[in-house]
Formats: structure tokens, sequence, C-alpha cells
């Protein structure tokens, strides 16, 4: 880079700090005027300037940016390899996709071996199931940890089931040791969905340590966020060239963007019914996708990643602070519970509307929602009464009761890091208030 090209690029990021300070100032919060968010994203001038570094890079697909984030969050993570890819989603049905790979032999999954999940969760731990021809099968919940009762495994057990694919409800870990000693014993692959339980730790370790594979979200709502974005994180070498492969077209070849003859044979192979020396650049050993971010958005989250031990943190405290808050409301409302050994890094506080409660949840909701409070349902409810399940292949252990009770009795609160101690004592005084009208 030339010294005037240099002068104007430290122009234009002292402009870009200079921009945040004036588009982006902090507002008063105005109780019952002012939003209380469930979730959002939180950011500063950095954000804001290496997405412009990146950008007068012009280095559009993913680039160093990408490759910096990858290695940096594998350390976060304490895994050896982070795959950065666009979507949560897609960072789930590259996980399972893997796991489908002839390269892996007897371990592989085919169409028709059974996957065990929970009943009551998001859609995204279940698509990728149902995607690759896999049967899901259901198990129910436990309340108030909302995570999968693991009294119900060995009955979900078939010949037929290969894996497990489980989500961290909420950032609250499910009961590891179990599910762990559960997928030894019969041989499972483990893919530990941590899209929201970055940073929960289970008996000091943290989530996305346990599985064979793990993944994570960066959607705003996230415990960190590049807008869109997703991770697949691993220890296995074999793990990472397949997901690798499935994120890029499918593709034999394992060289990053813009190098070449990373094997040193790149007209060596031979391999499927392709001629001898076929350019490795263009071999294809997976019906793959093109699910890879871009150096844009890696740039995003290296400075989110900075920020992160403590976003992780005002996550605890936020919860805390509801959860003291409101305990002199338990006989209305079930509290949360932490699964016993974690120390969860909450995406949210759930809340259920006891049956003896005198009032509905669609009540509380419409309150909260009067004084601009903002709620979500947990997810999908049990997703086996969703109209995208009705006819789809799968098998459901128990009756699923708690998982109705979720989808007709739960909701939950925002504990995110952009929240104020007064939007938190706003929030605790609305259920207070709501709870003395509808009990009087």
């Amino acid at each position: 880079m030339n010294r005037e090209a240099e002068e104007l690029r430290a122009a234009i990021l002292e402009q870009v700090r200079r921009y945040h300070a004036a588009a982006f100032p902090k507002r008063e919060f105005v109780p019952g005027t002012s939003p209380v968010p469930y979730a959002g994203r939180v950011f500063n001038a950095e954000e804001l300037v290496l997405l412009v570094e990146s950008a007068l890079d012009f280095w559009l697909t993913a680039g160093p940016y990408a490759t910096r984030f990858e290695s940096r969050f594998a350390v976060f993570m304490g895994r050896r390899h982070a795959l950065l890819v666009n979507s949560g989603s897609s960072a789930n049905l590259l996980a399972l996709a893997a796991l489908t790979s002839p390269q892996l032999g007897e371990r592989r999954l085919r169409p028709g071996d059974e996957v065990i999940t929970v009943a009551a969760g998001f859609p995204t731990t279940v698509n990728p199931i149902l995607q690759n021809g896999l049967v899901p099968v259901f198990v129910d919940v436990t309340i108030p940890t909302y995570n999968a009762d693991v009294r119900q495994l060995e009955g979900a057990l078939s010949p037929k089931t290969k894996a497990l694919m489980l989500a961290h409800t909420l950032g609250n870990p499910f009961d590891l040791a179990a599910v762990t000693a559960f997928a030894k014993a019969h041989g499972l692959w483990l893919i530990e969905d941590c899209c929201d339980a970055v940073g929960s730790t289970y008996q000091g370790r943290s989530v996305g340590t346990f599985g064979d594979l793990a993944t994570v979200s960066f959607y705003p709502a996230h415990h960190m966020t590049m807008g869109e974005g997703g991770c697949v994180l691993t220890d296995d070498p074999l793990l990472k060239k397949l997901v690798e492969s499935f994120r890029d077209w499918g593709r034999d070849c394992w060289c990053l963007p813009g190098k070449e003859n990373t094997c040193g044979k790149r007209f060596g192979w031979q391999l499927g019914e392709l001629p001898r020396g076929y350019d490795h650049k263009y071999v294809y050993s997976h019906v793959g996708y093109n699910l890879k971010a871009t150096d844009l958005q890696a740039a995003i989250g290296l400075a989110q990643l900075d920020k992160l031990p403590g976003f992780i943190e005002a996550r605890k405290r936020h919860f805390k602070r509801l959860y003291e808050g409101i305990q002199d409301l338990s006989h209305l409302f079930v509290l949360p519970e932490a699964t016993q050994g974690s120390d969860p890094s909450w995406f949210g506080l759930p809340l259920a509307v006891r049956p003896e409660a005198p009032f509905e949840r669609a009540a509380v909701l419409d309150f909260l929602n009067q004084r601009k409070i903002a709620t979500r349902l947990l997810f999908g409810g049990n997703l086996t009464r969703q109209p995208a399940y009705l006819d789809a292949p799968k098998r459901v252990v128990g009756d699923l009761r708690n998982s109705d009770f979720v989808m007709e009795r739960v909701f939950w609160l925002g504990v995110y890091p952009g929240l104020t101690e007064a939007m938190l004592d706003f929030v605790v005084q609305a259920l207070h208030d709501f709870s003395m009208e509808a009990v009087s």
C-alpha cells in the first residue's frame, strides 16, 4: 500500500469512529416508553472500524479475517478446529451432514438411521436430521431445566440409533455426564448445539468440548454477533476435513481460498472414476453446499470476540438480578433451574405459568407487551405438533407431557448485555404489578 493510500485509510477509520459516536449515542431509558428488548446487538466503534477495514481490503469472500477468527475462536472454545459458516443453522446442517460421509465407514449415518433429539426445541436442531433422510427420535424435557430427560435415553435407543443432536436450552447445559456416558456406551455420535450457550460450563468445562462436533450461532440475538454467521467445532482432523468439504461445495481439496497445491500433488490424485491427475481443486467427494461466511462478517466477529468474556458475565449478572427480583412470585411462576454441576451463560430467563395460577400465559405476555417489554416463547414448543413435522418421519418416546407444558405455559425474558439495571428493575416491577392485579 502506498503512502497516500495509508493516509487515506487512517483518515477514513478516524471518521468511522466519529460517525459511531454521532450515529449511536446512548439513550436514556424511560420506563414504559423505551423498549426493553429480549436480545440485540451490542457493539461500539471497534466493530465498525474493523468492518470498514475489511471492506477497504475488498477481500469479499472468506480470507485473512476469517482465518484469524477461526483460530482465536477455537482457542476460546477449547477446541482444535473452528470452521466459520454463514449461520448457526448452516453449522447444524454441516455437523450432521459430515456424519453421513462414506469416509466414516461403518459409523457413517445412512438414510433411515435414527438421531435422538428433544421435542421442545428449535427447528434447526431437528431439520438437518430430516434433510439428510434420517429419523428424529423425540424425547421429552425436564422442568425447570428445559433440557433432555436423560431417563428416556435408553427407551429411545434402537438398533438404528446412530447419534444424538441436542441443544443446551437457553444456555443451560444439558446433563453432559449422562449423555456422554450413554453415547460412549452405545458408540453414538454426539453433536452439541451451543448456539444459545457460548460460555456455559459443566463441571468446570466449557460446553462445546464434550461432543464429537459442536455448533455456534452468531445471529444478533446470540452471545456475540456477526449479523449472520455460525461455527462448527471439533477436535477430530477427519471430521474437520469433512465439515470443510460439505461447506465448500463438497470438494475434496482442502486448500485455503487463494491457495493451491497444499497437498503437494494437485495433479497426482486418482479418485472415483476420474482420470488420474485430474485437478484436485475440482474433485468432489460429497454432495455439498456453499455455506461459507465472508471476511466482512469475520472482521465484526473479531471485535465481538474481544468483548465476549464481558458479554458472558453480563448475562449471568442480569439473570441473577431478574431471578432474585421475582423469587417471591414462585407461587405463580415456575422459576428456572440450572442443571446440577453447571454454570450457565444464560440466553434468557424462562418462566412457566403454574397451572394453578389465576391467569393464562397470554395475559402476562400482553401486560408486558403493553409496557414495551419484549418476551419470547420457548422456541417451537412441542415440535411434533408444528405443521412442518406432522407428517415427517419420526419416533416419539413417551407422551411428551412436559413438551406440551412448554408449548402452553412457558415464555422467557431477555438477559442480554445491552440491558441496563433500570430496564431489569422495570421488568421485575412489571411482573409484580401484573401479579397483584391478577390475584386481586
